[in-house]
């Protein structure tokens, strides 16, 4: 077997965790869009980002994309009038997590389109070895 369809495998399962790891992360941003704060003076829940990094494997012996770090979004947090909410200010006002459920979705398709688009590059090399094995006999 070449050593580059070998290759092209882990690149692409490395491409697939950390996809899978995005997905996580998405899914715990759109799984608190209404989560608010339960007393005066605490933070609502803040939208979680994930950063990659390429980085050497030495068990792989490549340089693979991996998850640098999961940092929380800097932006403001939007208000909601919610007046008798236990975390509503004097004029009924809730600080409500800095999530926009589109952009979460967004985010999660392409996620997905980049998860899928690593497993048709295992499929292909699959294939290409099954094709070179098969010519060997």
């Amino acid at each position: 077997m070449s050593d580059d369809l070998i290759s092209s495998l882990k690149y692409s399962a490395a491409g697939m965790k950390v996809q899978g790891e995005r997905l996580r992360v998405i899914s715990q941003n759109i799984a608190n869009v209404d989560s608010l704060p339960t007393g005066p003076g605490l933070e609502p829940y803040r939208r979680k980002q994930i950063l990659f990094k390429n980085a050497l494997n030495r068990e792989l012996g490549l340089t693979t994309v991996q998850v640098a770090r999961i940092v929380g979004d800097p932006s403001e947090f939007p208000l909601r009038q919610k007046p008798g909410h236990p975390a509503a200010n004097g004029a009924g006002l809730v600080r409500a997590p800095n999530i926009n459920a589109l952009i979460e979705m967004m985010d999660l398709r392409e996620a997905q389109r980049s998860y899928e688009a690593n497993l048709t590059s295992i499929r292909t090399a699959r294939t290409m070895m099954q094709k070179t094995i098969d010519l060997l006999r």
